[in-house]
């Protein structure tokens, strides 16, 4: 036994080169160790691998152990003879590792590989984590990845063991370029192979690997070219050894682990049940000869095609379009290949010659299987391409859409096949009826697609057709509502889908279309049609008070001939007013509901609205104690479902308000205009005024007759006030109110009056001159009555200054004031 104080490492020799247990040596090793005070706290590492391949170097490295190392300036010679244990420094709970012989020696020679094998089984047997050390370059090599004695370790392991979790943890050494996620599957593969093909009693007939083992992967960089880097990975996988048994840990699940105290005797008894075992012989010379150069000689043959002049011309032309004679071009590179292959391998062992060719023949259909598949697309797609030309010619020739369809479709099936049976490799026997079975889904996808597309523009062509026979009829009827205009729109629609109905039906018929589909493609259409009137029905109730008030300006200001009213005073504007509101309360009655059936005609918004509305006004005088319920104070119409509503009853007292308040003002503005024509055309006072006038007069009148100065002088005045009331515009003033009449008079009388006296000043002087020049020819003049050239004198200067006064009258009094 070796120690070595400094670094508190125990190592001894468990099994030596002739397969002795070393008894003594492990009882006490355990006691150096301790390791029956750990109980169950306690895990046993083994490594194995081909000879000279870094094990020892690894576990010293990894557990800090001090295992015996290969000398490399000394060249490669074995090493570790035997079976060594030592514990590790550093890991908890206490790790054991063994550090096993190498296989595959040249010290013990080819015949003699029972012992590698036993040592093998028993560390899988003992240990809960087994290192298999491997060079990553002999992945996928059968002797070299351990694959022959891992199989032979399965099957002798499922016959002596009760199922144990063991963890196999494969080491890839000299890591390579190649990442190590392209790696480890190749890896797992080959290793469910393995225990796939080994034989298994009836009590594990159907056990998976996955109960015997956990089967890890990971690389390590070389340790001679890149230590540092290799340094640093070991010290990341040794991490994972930390609480190893722990739940999760890298240890199995150590289903029937023995405590620590029992170690020694249960290792004894493994070893001696290993040992009587006459199962493990190594497959025989001559067979690993024969598969190492087999191997050699299929993979020259796949690297030859690989490279072949034919071959690669082959698959470029595939590239780009069909080749003629493709299949038959590519079955005869094979067969060459094969055949030289049988060539060269006739001499070595039958089993493995046939089971590498059977690899090789693999290998070479996955090589030119892309190039088959691209060309077996290319049929595929020159087929469809011809489907969809002929369909679309058969179809624009007027063809039935159905004749066209199955003519096209099985003219396009044989044209596959007859491509399929040109591409085909013989060797391969390769099915390609997924590819067929793909190509007339796609035919039958096109021509549904087609269909489709057909019965979509016939639909949206029919669907035009009725939206422009509905919608401007339907318009114009709601906008002249009455008590017949749903009446006249449900025998539009009628009559409008009707038709449209009866051309959709006969074109669907072109289609070859089930009853069922149809009858609910025409129901469709005629929910299309219902659905247009609806449409246009909600757009007019959204504009209804628009309609309203012009309804209302037009009833209201224009007469029964549709001639615009003249306010004369005569027309009876309430009437008027109430008649042309009853007519606009009609048309938002016709706009609350969509009546499309018979049946909706029970529906009597009018007299709802009438009685809430019209009505109104006229109970304004009642007794308000007395509280009666709003039919208008809802949302929905009694009796009248919510998907028929299209003004609610609180929106029609709503709008119905905004219309009284908008149309007062027209209303207001007529009666203003019916007072004021009134006023303009009743200048004489009332009749009992006029008699009043003369009975309380007639003094005064009888006086004026007996002295006709009077006369005059009455006369004068009348022209001097009606060059006044010119002058003021007394009627324009007043036709904005007596009050502001008033007052525009009172701030205009005096500089109007001031203006008409300097006039007849003015008019006076030009008299007098007039008289002076005129004085030589008054002897011509026959002699008048003094009281006649007065009067007349009188008359002219009033007149004349009347004339001039109103010639100015528009800005004399702005000057004055």
């Amino acid at each position: 036994m070796q120690m070595a104080s400094q670094d508190q490492c125990c190592s001894t020799q468990l099994i030596d080169g002739d397969g002795t247990i070393n008894v003594a040596g492990i009882e006490n090793f355990m006691k150096e160790v301790k390791l029956g005070e750990c109980g169950l706290s306690y895990a046993v590492v083994s490594i194995m691998g081909p000879q000279s391949s870094g094990k020892s170097t690894l576990l010293n490295s990894l557990f800090n152990t001090n295992f015996r190392e290969m000398d490399a300036f000394k060249g490669r010679s074995q090493t570790t003879k035997g079976i060594w244990m030592a514990k590790c420094v550093g890991i908890e709970p206490c790790t054991l590792v063994m550090d096993l012989e190498g296989t595959d020696g040249r010290e013990r020679g080819e015949d003699d590989t029972a012992f590698e094998k036993q040592s093998a089984l028993f560390a899988l047997a003992i240990s809960d984590i087994v290192l298999i050390n491997m060079w990553c370059h002999d992945i996928g090599r059968e002797q070299a990845a351990n694959k022959p004695l891992l199989k032979t370790v399965f099957q002798v392991m499922m016959r002596l063991f009760s199922p144990r979790k063991t963890t196999m943890l494969f080491v890839i050494r000299d890591k390579t370029k190649t990442p190590l996620e392209n790696l480890e599957p190749v890896l797992r593969e080959d290793i469910q192979k393995i225990w796939d093909s080994v034989p298994k009693p009836e009590a594990h007939k159907e056990t998976p690997l996955s109960d015997f083992f956990i089967v890890e992967v990971v690389a390590l960089s070389s340790f001679e070219e890149k230590e540092e880097q290799f340094k640093e990975q070991v010290a990341n996988l040794r991490k994972r050894f930390q609480h190893s048994i722990a739940p999760g840990g890298l240890a199995g699940d150590r289903r029937g682990v023995v405590p620590a105290s029992g170690f020694s005797f249960s290792a004894q008894e493994i070893w001696k049940i290993i040992k009587e075992n006459k199962d493990l012989d190594l497959p025989a010379h001559k067979v690993m000869v024969a598969t190492v150069r087999c191997e050699e000689i299929a993979n020259e043959k796949y690297d030859l095609l690989v490279s072949n002049k034919d071959w690669c011309e082959l698959k470029e032309a595939v590239q780009s379009g069909p080749i003629s004679g493709f299949g038959k071009n590519l079955n005869s590179l094979l067969t060459t290949c094969l055949s030289e292959y049988d060539a060269e391998a006739n001499y070595f062992d039958e089993g493995v010659r046939t089971a590498k060719q059977k690899q090789l023949q693999e290998k070479l259909l996955q090589l030119v299987q892309p190039a088959f598949q691209i060309a077996l697309g290319h049929v595929r797609s020159k087929a469809f391409d011809k489907f969809k030309a002929a369909f679309d010619k058969a179809l624009n020739g007027g063809e039935a859409f159905s004749s066209a369809a199955n003519t096209c479709v099985e003219s396009c099936m044989a044209k596959f096949d007859e491509g399929c049976a040109d591409v085909v490799i013989e060797i391969a026997d390769w099915d390609t009826s997924k590819v067929r079975e793909k190509l007339r889904r796609d035919v039958d996808a096109h021509v549904s697609s087609v269909r489709a597309s057909k019965i979509s523009e016939l639909v949206s062509s029919y669907e035009e057709k009725l939206k422009e026979a509905l919608s401007a009829p339907v318009e114009t009827l709601l906008d002249g509502a009455n008590n017949d205009t749903w009446s006249s729109i449900r025998k539009l629609l009628n009559r409008e889908t009707l038709s449209a109905v009866s051309g959709f039906s006969a074109e669907l018929d072109r289609y070859d279309m089930d009853e069922e589909t149809k009858k609910s493609m025409i129901v469709t259409l005629e929910d299309y049609a219902k659905g247009v009137i609806e449409a246009r029905a909600r757009e007019e109730a959204s504009r209804v008070l628009i309609r309203m008030k012009d309804r209302f300006m037009t009833l209201f200001s224009h007469d029964s001939d549709s001639m615009p009213r003249i306010w004369t005073g005569k027309e009876d504007i309430r009437a008027i007013t109430k008649s042309s509101r009853s007519e606009c309360l009609k048309l938002l009655s016709v706009m609350a509901v969509l009546r499309l059936a018979d049946a909706d005609d029970i529906y009597d918004i009018e007299k709802t609205l009438t009685v809430a509305l019209a009505d109104s006004s006229s109970d304004s005088g009642k007794d308000k104690s007395i509280t009666t319920l709003d039919p208008l104070a809802s949302s929905t119409w009694e009796q009248v479902p919510t998907s028929k509503t299209l003004i609610t009853p609180v929106q029609c007292k709503s709008l119905w308000k905004q219309f009284k308040t908008e149309t007062e003002y027209t209303v207001s503005q007529a009666i203003a205009a019916q007072e004021a024509n009134n006023r303009s055309n009743n200048w004489l006072p009332p009749p009992w005024a006029i008699v009043a006038l003369l009975i309380l007069g007639f003094n005064e009148f009888m006086t004026i007759l007996r002295n006709p100065l009077y006369i005059g002088v009455i006369f004068v005045g009348y022209l001097l006030l009606k060059s006044l009331w010119v002058q003021l515009d007394v009627a324009g003033e007043f036709q904005n109110g007596a009050l502001p009449g008033i007052i525009s008079l009172s701030s205009k009388f005096v500089p109007v009056v001031m203006n008409l006296v300097r006039k007849l000043a003015e008019e006076a002087q030009n008299a007098a001159a007039d008289d002076h020049s005129g004085n030589s020819s008054k002897r011509y003049e026959r002699p008048v009555p003094s009281g006649r050239i007065t009067s007349s004198s009188s008359s002219s200067r009033v007149n004349s200054l009347g004339n001039r006064t109103d010639s100015n009258e528009s800005i004399s009094p702005l000057k004055e004031e």
